[in-house]
């Protein structure tokens, strides 16, 4: 083990770690170097294996007993340790306060340092020499700051040898004077270990002042002399100035502007202009069971239909509701701006691949089965380029069924365009098995599609732990969308369920409708072994409370043994008494299809019947676009 008297060394040693209630305390080889304490479970596995590592910048460090201490980085990370005796706990907990300093101060200085190099220019050599006095101020700094810690360590060990003699001189028996005369000796010998380090300390400093002091005496004569030449150059730039302004008064204006300037002058000014444009164009800125379906439809005439003269009929309102056009959005698009194309912004069309690093999962994750996802770290590369609040923007992708939702004066058929719109926020999971990055507390994300598709989002991160964000946005076409979003999510080993718990909110200010709906749990597969792949499972009704009118949606979950089509969605759209009015049927990542109810009546065995619904031929609401 090195001294502790020299803190910028490598501190090694074996402590005592607490793994579990099962095991306790197991001994580990630790390592204290650079701010971050490692520890292995043999010297062999520091070659090639650590078993953890906590960085000490903002560490917490506390002793609970003589031989036990605590290492805590404030969040998930807790180390109980217990050394061999108090003396060798000492050791380590000076060697921990002293390298926590010195994290702090480096953390400080590389902070400071950029934010120099973000308003350093001029000259090589004056660069170099104020980064010079820089790196002296702050190697003295760090000097200054081992002095206090040892200062106060001092303090505290002279504060118990004290106490241990007064105790010491008030013994009787001798058995037990022998004892506490043992305990005041270990106490002598800590203050001298840490009297022996300050010591050393204290040397460094004045060797460190004593050299760097010419240096500063250099440096600061050469930054007058530089501070000089500079004022006289911005006075002669200032003259040179003025007389280009009188001879540009002066000259007859017949071209451009830039017609009167020199050709050096005339070239610099265009290569401004072109940095200018392009600097504005990137600012722009589990298996379940198998469940019977609820109904059977079966298909009806529309001929016959016809010829019975009900009083529902084939064309009224189904007429409303439009066949889905996949170009439709791209031309509706087009046309809404080709009046202005050219002052479009610029958008990018794709985004670099994700690195293909090989990750072992089941050694982060072994820990973490039971706990929520927010409380679990996870790998970086295990995310997707994206944040939580723009993947929440993605809700609006096929916002023109929202559109058409607006135009429509029955409240059926408006339910069925939001039925057709909630599913369609699914639409790409099953490809992106991603986790988005989680935003900072109050980070805000805005979406302006107002001159394409008419509608602008914005979203807000308003909790922390829990992760919660509020997302708001409007359109011209007459409607609004709100919505907060919690997830709470639990890792159960061989899959991770995710139940959002949030409500959204579409309101269509012309009509007073209002629409409230849930999300369905999402279920990530193969966490561990295997390929992950994203199931969709639940129940969503849609409820109108103007009318009372509804839709209920239910995403079926998959299964091995079902012979029914993968990611499928069934739903009915009923009015305030139940009465079904039309079928719903498809899958949440392909399309979603509409068909009118003719009549109802009940089928099937006594005991198992079921409502047997005649409908029209299908139309469809929905279907997802090409990927880029």
């Amino acid at each position: 083990m090195t001294d502790s008297r020299c803190p910028s060394e490598t501190f090694k040693g074996w402590l005592f770690k607490w793994t579990n209630y099962i095991k306790g305390y197991q001994k580990r080889w630790f390592v204290l170097s650079n701010g971050l304490l490692s520890y292995y479970r043999t010297h062999a596995e520091m070659s090639h294996t650590c078993r953890g590592t906590i960085s000490l910048a903002g560490a917490y460090i506390d002793t609970e007993d003589s031989c036990n201490f605590v290492v805590s980085n404030g969040g998930t990370q807790v180390y109980h340790l217990k050394a061999s005796s108090e003396v060798e706990r000492q050791r380590w907990v000076t060697a921990l306060e002293l390298s926590k300093a010195k994290a702090n101060r480096l953390l400080h200085a590389e902070s400071d340092e950029s934010g120099d190099d973000e308003g350093a220019t001029g000259n090589t050599s004056v660069v170099a020499d104020k980064s010079e006095v820089q790196s002296g101020l702050r190697v003295l700094a760090s000097k200054l700051e081992d002095l206090c810690t040892c200062n106060d360590l001092i303090g505290r060990h002279g504060t118990a040898l004290q106490r241990s003699l007064g105790e010491l001189e008030s013994l009787r028996p001798a058995t037990e004077g022998a004892d506490r005369f043992k305990t005041a000796m270990e106490r002598a010998t800590l203050f001298r270990i840490t009297s022996n380090a300050m010591i050393n300390t204290c040397r460094d400093f004045v060797e460190l002042a004593q050299s760097q002091g010419r240096k500063w005496q250099k440096a600061f004569q050469h930054e007058r002399e530089q501070r000089q030449r500079l004022e006289e150059t911005l006075e002669t730039l200032a003259k040179q100035h003025n007389s280009l302004e009188r001879a540009c008064r002066g000259a007859s204006v017949r071209g451009s502007p830039t017609d009167i300037l020199p050709p050096t002058h005339k070239a610099s000014c265009e290569s401004a202009k072109a940095d200018l444009s392009d600097e504005d164009d990137e600012n722009e800125f589990f298996d379940a069971m198998e469940n019977a379906p609820d109904f059977i439809t079966v298909a009806a005439d529309p001929k016959q239909h016809k010829r019975t003269g009900s009083n529902v009929s084939a064309s009224s309102s189904l007429g409303r509701l439009e066949e889905w056009n996949p170009e439709e959005k791209a031309s509706c698009g087009s046309a809404c701006g080709q009046d202005d194309e050219t002052s479009r912004r610029q958008r990018r069309t794709h985004i670099p691949d994700k690195p293909n690093y090989s990750l072992n999962l089941w050694s982060i994750m072994k820990n973490c089965i039971g706990k929520d996802l927010s409380k679990i770290p996870m790998p970086v590369n295990f995310n997707e380029p994206l944040s939580m609040l723009q993947r929440l923007s993605e809700d609006l992708e096929y916002s023109e069924l929202l559109d058409k939702a607006a135009k429509c004066e029955n409240g059926l058929e408006k339910l069925c365009y939001l039925a057709a719109f909630s599913v369609s926020s699914y639409s790409t999971t099953v490809f992106r098995t991603g986790k988005p990055f989680n935003p900072l507390l109050g980070e805000t994300f805005e979406l302006d599609r107002y001159e394409e598709y008419g509608y602008r989002s914005l979203c807000e991160q308003v909790s922390h732990h829990p992760p919660a964000a509020a997302h708001y946005a409007e359109s011209k076409h007459g409607w609004k969308l709100r919505q907060e979003i919690t997830l709470s999510s639990k890792f159960r080993g061989k899959y991770l369920s995710i139940s959002p718990l949030g409500t959204i909110h579409v309101e269509f200010p012309a009509s007073g409708n209002h629409f409230t709906w849930k999300k369905v749990t999402i279920t990530v597969h193969n966490i561990i072994v295997g390929r992950l792949w994203i199931d969709q499972s639940g129940d969503i009704e849609i409820v109108n409370h103007q009318t009372r009118e509804k839709c209920q949606l239910k995403f079926t979950p998959y299964s091995y043994f079902s012979r029914d089509i993968p990611r499928k969605v069934t739903g009915k759209v009923m009015d305030a008494e139940g009465n079904a009015h039309y079928i719903l049927s498809g899958t949440w990542d392909e399309k979603i299809e509409c068909s009118k109810v003719v009549q109802s009546s009940k089928g099937g065995t006594e005991g198992r019947q079921k409502t047997v619904y005649q409908t029209l031929p299908a139309k469809l609401l929905w279907k997802r676009r090409p990927l880029p």
